[in-house]
């Protein structure tokens, strides 16, 4: 079990900075995170927590949903499928297009899982739910099971959580 001190530590190294990518936009900068050994043990652990044996493999979104993903399937003990902006996989079998809180956009996944796997599906962020709806939307096309939905952060306000679901935070803001 993580600890909450921990957890604070961890928290405190994610940066705000705001009008990034675009005026008004609020960017949470994990770099810090990621290169702190223990704050990413500590989040990565507390991303899979509550799905521990629930799921057989981790995909993660594009693009700091892949890390946080890698280090979160090495933690489990299970293997890691990416799920990709359009024209980025050699031979995708599904693609979803969705809207941003600053655009719109097109991910792609493979179908190399035996039928029937269970996912847990992570992303670094929850904001208006599009990039996870998607995500769901996707692994589901393919015939798989979202297991679970687990995110670093979630800013809260956007109604993200009630466009995709139950979804398991680590920091809200």
């Amino acid at each position: 079990m993580t600890s909450a001190t921990a957890l604070a530590r961890a928290e405190s190294l994610i940066r705000s900075i705001p009008d990034h990518p675009e005026p008004g936009i609020l960017f949470r900068d994990i770099t810090p995170l990621l290169a702190d050994a223990e704050g990413l043990r500590v989040t990565t652990e507390a991303l899979v927590e509550p799905f521990a044996g629930s799921f057989d493999v981790i995909a993660g979104i594009e693009a700091r949903g892949f890390i946080l993903a890698a280090a979160a399937a090495i933690v489990a003990g299970t293997g890691l499928v990416p799920i990709r902006k359009a024209g980025k996989l050699p031979q995708p079998a599904a693609a979803v297009d969705y809207a941003l809180e600053y655009g719109t956009a097109t991910i792609e996944m493979h179908d190399d899982l035996p039928a029937g796997s269970r996912i847990l599906l992570i992303d670094d962020v929850l904001a208006t739910g599009g990039t996870l709806a998607a995500g769901r939307r996707i692994v589901e096309q393919l015939g798989y099971t979202v297991a679970g939905v687990s995110v670093l952060f979630e800013i809260a306000g956007l109604g993200g959580r009630d466009f995709v679901g139950d979804v398991h935070t680590v920091f809200s803001s």
